[in-house]
């Protein structure tokens, strides 16, 4: 959904709105609760959480939806018999037969939320996000998936640290099955992810910000899978170079950038924003062939068109003749999992639980999703607006300002190849510049 757009509307309006995402989601609840009163309180839950209640805990959504006492509502985190990852894997399953796309991209990415005390399972000080700063808080590591129909969530893990594990009468205090050990965020991330791709969640690329980038064991476990990537990675990062791309040997990513010419960057947008398109300036360079046949390993350089000293790094596993402006539409789709947490904490109160178990935040977050991923399906059937997540840009501006007409026209020798839609794309010889910046 256009963020714009939903904080024009309450969130009683859009409940109205997507009334029928609200009764599919119903619906794919119905199978995980033996009793038709926990399944009816579940439902009444949901529907809770689209409502425009202040804080969307037991006794307000109780109230909200005519509960004279919230037991009802709080036995569907704490009770009742169900199975959060099932209902998960449903919600994916439904989200891939309303908006699937093969051209889709699954977004990895943390949101923190803040806690007092030390119970709550997980709690630690550690960063958060939500507060730019140390803090106590817990940490969800989350799954979105972004196509040209809106964005969702699909999955999630908590992430908690290492400490917990020391004490193992205070990880069954709050809830946590003995089976469960200290695992990192890429460890939880790549959990996510083969899940969603051995459902079959169908996806051209994967995206994720320099945690998760930077982890080589996560990027081998995408390269074992055929599984395309735009990953972004800190400064220091040092991919390995091999002919016919430059010599062998090792360079930083910040060096690889610092020797980039002035005629290889290219200005394109790679999505919609709250201001409109977000134009950067990319310089893309082939580093080293991979294992793959036809598949290459390279860098994707980002830098701010007007603070040319504020840039961004990614590596990238794909095709060969993969279309910069390919490459550059799934590092922009990063952005979406950001949207989708402000506007899930805004509608469906992805961070108003009061629970403190491993069970209570599971299943919390696991309907909240859910909420979310109803407001979105049934906003695009009734025709209101959906971001153009992974969608290039139309825009006058666009047009004028596309790949094939900004920036300087490129010199010297180039590498031709064939894009998957047949059409021919252009790239200037990376040589110069890896032996440049080594």
């Amino acid at each position: 959904m256009d963020g714009a757009a939903c904080r024009c509307q309450n969130e009683e309006q859009l409940a109205g709105e997507c009334a029928d995402g609200v009764a599919a989601a119903v619906a794919l609840l119905e199978p995980h609760f033996r009793r038709p009163e926990a399944h009816g309180h579940a439902a009444d839950y949901l529907r809770g959480l689209i409502t425009d209640v202040e804080r969307k805990n037991g006794w307000q959504l109780a109230e909200r939806v005519g509960y004279d006492h919230p037991r009802g509502i709080q036995r569907v985190l704490d009770r009742y018999a169900w199975d959060a990852a099932a209902v998960r894997a449903a919600l994916g399953r439904y989200v891939v037969a309303e908006m699937g796309d093969p051209q889709g991209v699954l977004v990895v990415d943390e949101t923190g939320f803040p806690k007092q005390g030390t119970h709550s399972v997980g709690v630690a000080r550690q960063y958060c996000g939500t507060l730019g700063k140390i803090a106590n808080c817990q940490i969800g590591v989350f799954l979105g998936y972004a196509t040209g129909h809106g964005h969702v969530g699909l999955d999630c893990a908590l992430f908690v640290p290492e400490e917990w594990f020391a004490d193992r009468d205070r990880c069954r205090q709050a809830g946590i099955p003995d089976s469960v050990t200290h695992q990192t965020k890429p460890q939880l991330a790549w959990e996510l992810l083969e899940r969603a791709l051995e459902a079959g969640v169908p996806a051209a690329w994967v995206t994720a910000d320099a945690v998760y980038g930077s982890a080589g064991k996560l990027r081998r476990a995408l390269e074992a899978r055929g599984q395309a990537y735009v990953l972004a990675v800190r400064s220091n990062e040092q991919p390995t170079t091999w002919p016919p791309y430059g010599p062998p040997g090792q360079v930083t990513v910040g060096a690889l950038a610092a020797a980039v010419p002035a005629a290889d960057w290219q200005r394109l947008s790679c999505g919609e924003g709250a201001q409109g398109p977000r134009w950067y300036e990319w310089a893309y360079l082939p580093v080293r062939p991979a294992l793959r046949a036809g598949w290459v390993h390279a860098v994707l350089l980002r830098r701010h068109p007007e603070r040319p000293d504020e840039l961004a790094y990614y590596l990238v596993y794909a095709p060969v003749d993969t279309p910069l402006e390919e490459v550059v539409r799934a590092a922009g789709a990063r952005w979406t999992i950001d949207d989708m947490f402000k506007l899930a904490k805004g509608q469906v109160g992805l961070d108003h639980y009061e629970v403190r178990s491993w069970q209570g935040w599971y299943r919390h977050l696991t309907l909240a999703l859910v909420a979310f991923a109803a407001l979105t399906i049934g906003a695009r059937k009734k025709g209101g607006p959906t971001a153009p997540a992974t969608s290039p840009s139309r825009s006058r501006k666009s047009a004028a300002c596309s790949s094939g007409s900004s920036g300087p026209r490129r010199r010297g020798p180039m590498i031709f190849g064939h894009g998957p839609a047949g059409g021919v794309t252009t790239r200037r010889s990376p040589k110069s510049v890896i032996a440049g910046a080594a």
